[in-house]
């Protein structure tokens, strides 16, 4: 019997060690926190809810992962922390009992073309080294099996020194094997020009054939120069020309002419293009330029390695009958069967870790991608759990993991799979903190946090913490709206037409004819990775009545915000110019009134080479952009800085009323508070905004557009459960206004709310591909004949 167990023994005493069992942040004013104290248990499971806009991601990004990664930089050298970024301080008083932190967010992957699946998790690394072993025939190291390392040969002289001065000149060569292939540069498709685009071939130049835009006059000068350079007939129709016409006028080399007396310079069609259209930014193009580029440019894969990216010697190279590019092209669900069969001694502990990191794909619910997938063709979801792969297998422990909301993309199905991850990753020790709006994910927290009580300004403070139980009882909005659930609708809208895919079979789809209803809500569902998205966006024909409104990002620079992005800076410009008699220039940060010191950015950027560049607020005009003396002038007793500063709310009553009133950015302010963005500020960089956040500012935007159609990507993604509401008053909106609304969503509210749903599956990758349903959301439920119907119905019934 030990000491410990004898009667009256005392208890040993706790060690002063184990009595650092939380994470304690005091007085916490990052952004609209509002002296936040809270303290967090370590090694448990801690969800954080709230309305968007109610400061959770300043809590748990900018306030506890922020000290952390400052914390721990300032562990290396003084010489390494040079070629860091100076991270601020976060605005709080005691940051207490931190740990490491990992944040997986929802940053979409870099969209760059040479980025894949396979690129961005090792997995490529490892699948080459094994080609390079086992490979037959051998045809060289791992880099010859690599899309992105090109064949290099050079030979020629080198100098050697040796000793007192003495060089002399050696012969070298120089050889490495790559694995690009040499017509597409690794990167799977060639571009081609859409020759149909530019010019109607039935007309002559003099008639008017060209079909680019501002190249339709006969007086404008590059027409003149194609009529008169001598090397065509003007009066000939193009489908007339000489093989000798037809090559100089497409591809003629430049060459010095005269025009009207004027000395000028020919060069082909084609390389005109290129040079005045294609070497610009497509982004910042006008709409009616842009749309001529997306129709003349058409992307085809590459005739030589059939899209693999790969050289011949790459893809001649095999292991039992499969090449890289075979493996690559796999559901990676079946590449690990595949590895699995190896049985090779001399490359063991590369087969176990190769197996090991496919397994986690199939385990995170991500078997049905392939490794050859472009990484920038991920959704949110998708990027944020490959992220995740390379943590699971981590001998890591008491670790804080931060997790910005992991069930984006999910189907409820899929749900219970993410919880099992982030419960696994608990119990081995971790403190996992979780941003999330999700019922199902609240639902397993050992400690909940509910900021809020509204957005912005209007929150910032802590209304409950404590256990599950505890919030469903509480008086906050999360607590409240934590078990609604929304009805069925009694009477759903009939069709007014149907939009008609026939035989679509992009990427898993199995040749699926479906008719999507026209003039109501339709809902496109079903698991992760079944086929919505290649339906809706890969087979809806791309035309100017379709409105396609999705999370990738937008492309604005770090100087674009709400104002900039939704058009709505320019009567804001306007009113403060009539009402103080100057230009309208001056009240843009990009243009004449910007600040010299920053150029209107507001920040001072420090480019860092190789690391994460660091911005500081810009001292003379104390961030807010514009020189001191356009400040002077007001309108409605606010200056520009400060109508900038304003959240939407309150920017919409400001120019709603008074001698502020100015209805053309009124409306626009509406249509932002429409789509529950009442929050955001006006001047907010759109670089800060959530992939959910982006969505919904790109919907307001188009909300006055005139397209029939809109089709909209996971539309609750960052939405809290009581703006759910708000955001299907708003498709309600939307259809009985005339539009169609097509919906790619896995929310269950959505679902009910439908008129019509198309279901998706039954699986995920070559398991799904098929309509399994489509009908009325109660039909659905009655049946319960698929993954969607039986959860539906537990939603419905529960």
């Amino acid at each position: 019997m030990s000491m410990a167990t004898r009667k009256g023994a005392q208890p040993p005493a706790p060690h002063g060690a184990d009595s650092h069992d939380v994470i304690r942040v005091h007085g916490a004013r990052e952004n609209n926190l509002k002296d936040v104290s809270i303290e967090i248990p370590k090694r448990r499971l801690t969800v954080f809810t709230g309305v968007s806009g109610s400061g959770k991601s300043s809590l748990v990004f900018n306030t506890i992962a922020a000290e952390s990664q400052r914390l721990i930089n300032e562990t290396y050298s003084t010489f390494v922390q040079g070629f860091m970024p100076t991270l601020a301080r976060p605005e709080v008083d005691v940051l207490e009992g931190l740990t490491t932190v990992i944040t997986v967010d929802q940053q979409r992957m870099g969209a760059d073309p040479r980025s894949t699946v396979g690129t961005a998790t090792d997995a490529n690394a490892m699948l080459r080294i094994l080609f390079s072993r086992l490979g037959k025939p051998h045809i060289g190291p791992p880099s010859a099996y690599s899309f992105n390392t090109a064949s290099v040969r050079a030979s020629g002289g080198i100098t050697v020194e040796r000793g007192a001065a003495k060089t002399k000149t050696v012969k070298a060569t120089f050889q490495r094997t790559g694995g690009m292939c040499t017509r597409c540069e690794g990167r799977g498709s060639v571009t081609d020009i859409d020759l149909t685009q530019l010019y109607d071939d039935s007309k002559s130049l003099s008639e008017g054939a060209f079909t680019i835009p501002g190249w339709k006059s006969d007086s404008q000068w590059t027409v003149q120069l194609y009529a008169q350079s001598g090397f065509v007939d003007p009066d000939k129709p193009i489908r007339r020309y000489t093989k000798k016409e037809l090559q100089a006028f497409l591809y003629g080399e430049p060459t010095k002419i005269k025009v009207n007396g004027i000395n000028l310079t020919y060069e082909g069609l084609i390389p005109k293009i290129q040079k005045s259209f294609l070497s610009k930014d497509k982004e910042s193009m006008q709409p009616h330029i842009r749309a001529f580029v997306e129709r003349a440019v058409t992307f085809t894969t590459c005739p030589e390695c059939d899209g693999t990216r790969l050289s011949e010697g790459a893809r001649s190279s095999k292991i039992k009958r499969i090449s890289i590019a075979d493996a690559c092209a796999m559901e990676i669900r079946d590449l690990a069967e595949w590895v699995r069969g190896l049985k090779e001694p001399s490359v063991a502990p590369l087969l176990e870790a190769l197996q090991r990191t496919l397994d986690s794909f199939v385990e995170i619910g991500l078997g049905y991608l392939s490794l050859d997938r472009p990484a920038g063709t991920l959704s949110g979801g998708e990027a944020q759990r490959v992220k995740m792969i390379r943590h699971l297998g981590s001998s890591l422990t008491d670790v804080t993991y931060v997790f910005d909301e992991p069930t984006i993309g999910l189907h409820p199905h899929d749900i219970q799979r993410m919880n099992d991850l982030l419960l696994r990753l608990r119990d081995k020790g971790n403190t996992v903190l979780v941003v999330e709006h999700k019922p199902e994910a609240i639902a397993i927290a050992d400690h909940v946090v509910d900021l809020g009580p509204g957005a912005g300004t209007g929150g910032g403070t802590v209304c409950f913490e404590g256990t599950v139980e505890g919030l469903r009882a509480g008086d906050t909005i999360t607590g409240r709206h934590l078990d609604d659930r929304a009805s069925l609708k009694e009477s759903v809208r009939t069709a007014t037409g149907a939009l008609e895919i026939r035989g679509a079979t992009a990427n898993n789809l199995r040749n699926v004819n479906v008719d999507i209803p026209l003039g109501a809500l339709v809902v496109i569902t079903g698991v992760a990775g079944s086929g919505k998205s290649s339906l809706v966006h890969g087979s809806i024909p791309a035309d100017e009545t379709v409105v396609s409104v999705d999370q990738t990002p937008i492309r604005g620079s770090r100087r674009s915000n709400p104002a900039t992005y939704t058009g709505l800076l320019d009567p804001i410009r306007k009113a403060f110019a009539k009402e103080n008699g100057v230009k309208p220039a001056l009240f843009s940060a990009n243009s004449e009134g910007a600040c010299p010191t920053c150029n209107g950015a507001g920040v001072i950027y420090t480019d860092l080479a190789m690391m994460a560049g660091v911005a500081t607020p810009c001292e003379d005009c104390e961030g807010k952009r514009f020189q001191a003396e356009v400040l002077e002038y007001r309108l409605g007793g606010r200056d520009i800085s400060e109508v900038l500063a304003m959240s939407v709310e309150e920017a919409e009553e400001f120019f709603g009323d008074g001698e502020a009133k100015t209805p053309a950015a009124h409306k626009i302010l509406e249509r932002l508070s429409d789509v529950g963005l009442g929050y955001l500020t006006l001047g907010q960089p759109l670089t800060t905004l959530s992939g959910g956040e982006r969505q919904r500012l790109k919907l307001a935007t188009h909300m006055a557009d005139k397209g029939g159609v809109y089709v909209l990507d996971e539309p609750t993604t960052g939405l809290h459960l009581a703006d759910v509401e708000q955001l299907l008053g708003l498709l309600d909106r939307l259809v009985d206004s005339g539009k169609s609304v097509i919906v790619i969503e896995h929310h269950q509210a959505v679902m009910a709310h439908a008129d019509w749903i198309i279901d998706l599956g039954p699986g995920a990758g070559h398991d799904g591909g098929k309509v399994v349903f489509e009908g009325t959301p109660a039909k659905l439920v009655a049946d319960r004949s698929t993954l969607t119907g039986e959860h539906l119905a537990a939603y419905v019934g529960g």
